[in-house]
């Protein structure tokens, strides 16, 4: 259960409590029955991933550059820098919110939040570095549990319309207001490189053949079952309480609303789901980006990490190089804007999932190169197609909406 633990930890972050919370709060319960939706994407995504690494034993990143051609990686290495760096900011700043709510460290909010960033950046590289991977699968298995447990405990103890939940669930569009919350539920919820790293932890477990990918099934559905539950019991609470605003801030706003909703202990339950949502993606990221850099470097020399033993990779110059590159060089962002970074990580950001599923629909049905066991069926074929539209719509939008953003 191990890349189970490590997907759902890294898949769910500060951006999904916070764009699930909105949903919630600006179109109720009609955006409902996107989160699964949106689960059902990324598990066909997640498992087409799969799928390929065990009929052949390539990561999906060797599968590109050996069989599209080495350009993919310059894409992919131009994403890997922005998402590390943006998304490594973001996550520290996030735990130090979520930190400071609970222990101020000075009288400046600011300043509060910037050294819980770094205490939270440095100690998870320390975990990373010294634990290792079974370690990591050990603490982050404590801080999914308690991130679940306590934001689907907030969502029940706000007593929810459970006619209005399963009314929800119902494909729908009752205002074009909701259409909005719909693309942004469906295209924020499971994460994004999450499901790149994914196949690096199946490594590590040394999955092959049939079997492994039986395994897999198991794992991606373990963990989408846990993420779409949440999922919709953010958008519940969102819908039962008032809240207005953007940014990781909107996370204290929401805890206050609760306080006032359930008593002080509402605000405290939510808050230990908070950190415990936010610590974990931190630490999932600290572990899996360094792999991806690592099997970079390899693959541009003409290598591959394929062959290294358990821990091997992890103990590399490159992979501990990175470790400490992240867990750094973005708390010089927790404090400044970012306005610029965000726009050029959008605009590569629109191009991951459909290029992710553009790939999968030619990787998977090459029968030379995963053979007819492993071909993927029609209904998946459907869903990858699915997918590709919508994230390619999504992308064309999104990048739009940032080009002509003032």
């Amino acid at each position: 259960m191990g890349p189970a633990i490590l997907l759902t930890a890294t898949s769910v972050g500060a951006g999904d409590i916070l764009t699930g919370s909105l949903a919630g709060a600006n179109a109720g319960m009609a955006v409902l029955w996107a989160v699964p939706a949106g689960v059902l994407l990324k598990w066909t995504l997640t498992e087409g991933i799969a799928r390929w690494q065990m009929a052949t034993g390539m990561t999906l990143l060797e599968g590109w550059v050996l069989r599209l051609g080495r350009w993919i990686q310059w894409v992919f290495l131009a994403y890997l820098l922005l998402f590390t760096l943006v998304t490594g900011a973001m996550l520290a700043s996030a735990c130090g919110i979520a930190a400071t709510a609970v222990l101020p460290l000075s009288s400046v909010a600011q300043d509060s939040r910037f050294w819980w960033a770094a205490v939270h950046a440095l100690s998870g590289m320390g975990l990373v570095w010294f634990g290792g991977y079974e370690a990591l699968k050990r603490v982050l298995a404590v801080c999914v549990g308690a991130m679940f447990f306590t934001v689907v405990l907030t969502a029940f103890l706000l007593a929810p319309d459970f006619a209005a939940v399963g009314r929800g669930l119902i494909p729908s569009l009752p205002s074009t207001q909701a259409s909005g919350w719909v693309v942004g539920l469906i295209g924020a919820i499971g994460g994004t490189m999450a499901l790149v790293s994914y196949g690096y932890w199946i490594r590590e477990e040394g999955r092959t053949g049939v079997e492994g990918l039986k395994a897999c099934r198991f794992d991606i559905t373990l963990s989408y079952i846990v993420i779409g539950i949440f999922g919709m019991a953010v958008v519940i609470i969102g819908s039962r309480v008032q809240v207005k605003g953007q940014g990781t801030g909107l996370a204290l706003l929401l805890a206050e609303q609760l306080a006032r909703s359930l008593g002080p202990a509402g605000k405290w339950i939510f808050l230990a789901g908070f950190w415990s949502a936010v610590t974990s993606a931190m630490l999932g990221v600290w572990q899996s980006l360094p792999y991806l850099f690592a099997d970079f470097l390899a693959l541009r020399r003409g290598q591959s990490t394929r062959d290294a033993s358990p821990g091997e990779v992890e103990r590399s110059r490159a992979y501990r190089g990175y470790l400490i590159a992240i867990s750094t060089v973005p708390l010089v962002l927790v404090r400044w804007p970012v306005e610029q970074l965000q726009l050029a990580f959008g605009l590569t950001g629109a191009m991951l999932l459909p290029l992710l599923s553009l790939t999968l629909l030619i990787m998977n049905n090459r029968v030379a190169w995963v053979g007819k066991t492993f071909q993927a069926t029609r209904v998946l074929n459907l869903i990858l197609a699915a997918a590709l539209v919508f994230f390619a719509s999504v992308g064309i939008r999104e990048i739009l909406q940032l080009l002509t953003r003032k």
